[in-house]
């Protein structure tokens, strides 16, 4: 049988000369490898396929190979993190085991005494296994103790009842349970948690760059205690179960602390539950990082470096315009200038920035806080969102006043926002003359640097893009996802924002005093250089950074 070493010299991933410092016997060339590996001449993954293809065993890779949750319930968590093991698949009396040693004969027998079954070994990466049994364990080991828990109780109803009522020690289920879903959500880079009440349970789903994923289903009768913990934590009214409701958390994670957005809805299961997680560490803070063109870029440093006007940035929800906006901040703010905000919520806490949340019950609208804001000599002022005519009539005075006014829209595209001002009864040529700058964006996925593989597409999906292409040009190679331990096997990793940044011109101006249609400014702002945004897509699928398929998926 060939050597670990053998095998990897073969594949080509370990370098001839590193024989030399090879000592004999199966233990010291263990160690030698590690060493390697440690030095960054080899990777985990590398080693792991050579120690199966010396055993004759596949070698797996688990982030990409669909597990068999039945499989995994059949050996208990204390048993595969002690052996390092997961069951990943299964027939009538068999069993596929992924392990890190298929030489561990303590553990498949171990295995196959707690299962009676047949043991059929697949390798897997460490790193690999070790992750697939948190995700795998995690979470069912922590419902599992709940459930034990539960049924010392009498009754599903006096358990909720106690999680309303009572004081919660930090050890308690349903607060283990409710930090595990924050940390893991966090640990897995989501932007956003969603507990969903169904009929006999209630599901978790985490939104991962734009998409959601289910992540666990768990019993209906911790659903009302979870759901009180949950409003305790963020200050919210645990005996109103009629109408929505909003608050605020703090966490701590990795010893930073992340603040979390949660909005309750009543449903007819129950009350849902969204969390919308707040990361300062992993928001941008420079302007190079919002992955601008060069062209855009340039016309939108223009636009916020004037000392008044008006700019707004527009989207659906959830389409990063409050990070465009704060990144933008970041670069305007400096010692010589007073910047307030005024926002709801306050989303990301600046330094050096005056930050304001509304509150409609005190009386602290928008447009009350923005009238007191003009009177605190300010020189930037960011609006969380223009959402009535009031707050829109006050954001176009201060622009008309020297002042620099940046908010937020919800149109479809760039040139809507004048027409929409319009619509909010605001004069056109104040929209005209206060309007310098208007960005539309949305959020596509950022393709794994990892796996993306290179293709030529056809024709027909190139004209799809409507941008242009004509049959009789050359196909250009482009990249789309493919999956792997990296992206958790989605071909993607991280967001990327697609812009369509239009400057407020003299004809533009002149077509908003006239009340002209949005396609209409649209057009003229195209004919002066504005890149629609299914454009500026293409333009990043060209670049590498996306596919095909996300932008047509998130541009009309």
């Amino acid at each position: 049988m060939a050597s670990l070493t053998e095998i990897l010299i073969l594949r080509g991933v370990m370098p001839i000369e590193a024989l030399d410092s090879m000592p004999g016997g199966w233990g010291e060339e263990e160690m030698s490898v590690r060493k390697l590996v440690e030095e960054g001449v080899l990777t985990e993954a590398q080693v792991a396929s050579a120690r199966a293809a010396q055993m004759g065993l596949p070698f797996v890779e688990l982030l990409e190979y669909p597990v068999d949750r039945t499989a995994v319930s059949m050996v208990a968590a204390s048993l595969c993190r002690r052996h390092e093991v997961l069951p990943i698949a299964m027939n009538e009396d068999s069993l596929t085991l992924a392990m890190v040693d298929p030489g561990n004969v303590f553990a498949i027998d171990d295995v196959r005494a707690a299962t009676r079954m047949q043991i059929h070994l697949v390798v897997a990466e460490r790193n690999d296994l070790l992750s697939a049994i948190d995700r795998f364990h995690r979470a069912d080991g922590e419902l599992s103790d709940l459930t034990t828990e539960l049924e010392q109780e009498s009754s599903g109803a006096e358990v909720a009842l106690a999680g309303q009522n009572e004081p919660q020690q930090d050890d308690a289920p349903i607060v283990r349970f409710v930090n595990l879903l924050i940390s893991q959500a966090i640990q897995d880079r989501a932007s956003d948690i969603h507990i969903e009440p169904a009929e006999r349970h209630f599901n978790v789903r985490y939104r991962i760059d734009g998409v959601l994923h289910e992540m666990q289903e768990a019993p209906k009768a911790i659903q009302n205690g979870v759901i009180s913990r949950l409003k305790i934590m963020s200050d919210i009214d645990i005996a109103e179960r009629r109408k929505p409701q909003d608050g605020r958390m703090s966490v701590s994670h990795g010893g930073r602390k992340i603040d979390l957005r949660v909005a309750t809805l009543p449903t007819v299961w129950g009350e849902k539950v969204v969390m919308r997680i707040l990361d300062n560490a992993e928001s941008s803070m420079s302007i190079n990082d919002l992955a601008m063109l060069d062209e855009n870029l340039e016309a939108f440093r223009t636009s916020y470096t004037k000392p008044y006007g008006m700019i707004l940035v527009t989207g659906p929800t959830g389409s990063g315009k409050s990070t465009t906006l704060y990144t933008t901040l970041h670069a305007i703010a400096r010692p010589e200038i007073n910047v307030i905000t005024v926002e709801d919520p306050v989303e990301y806490r600046m330094p050096g920035i005056n930050q304001v949340q509304v509150n409609p019950k005190a009386g602290l609208t928008f447009a009350s806080a923005l009238r007191s804001i003009l009177r605190s000599d300010p020189d930037v002022v960011l609006i969380g969102e223009i959402r009535d005519h009031e707050t829109a009539q006050i954001a176009v005075e201060a622009a008309l006043t020297g002042h620099l006014v940046l908010s937020t829209l919800h149109t479809n595209d760039a040139p809507s926002a004048v027409t929409r001002l319009t619509e909010m009864e605001i004069e056109p040529f104040l929209v005209g003359s206060a309007l310098d700058c208007v960005v539309a964006q949305r959020l596509a996925r950022r393709l794994c640097d990892r796996c993306k593989e290179a293709y030529q597409p056809s024709s027909a999906e190139l004209m799809s893009m409507r941008v242009g292409f004509e049959p009789t040009q050359p196909i250009p190679t482009l990249f789309r996802p493919v999956g792997c331990q990296t992206c958790s096997g989605t071909g993607y990793r991280g967001r990327i924002a697609v812009h369509e940044v239009m400057t407020v011109t003299e004809e533009i101006e002149r077509l908003a005093v006239e009340r002209a249609a949005a396609a209409e400014i649209s057009r003229t702002a195209q004919s002066q250089g504005m890149l629609p945004l299914r454009a500026d897509g293409w333009r990043k699928v060209q670049m590498g950074l996306t596919s095909l398929e996300e932008i047509l998926r998130v541009v009309a």
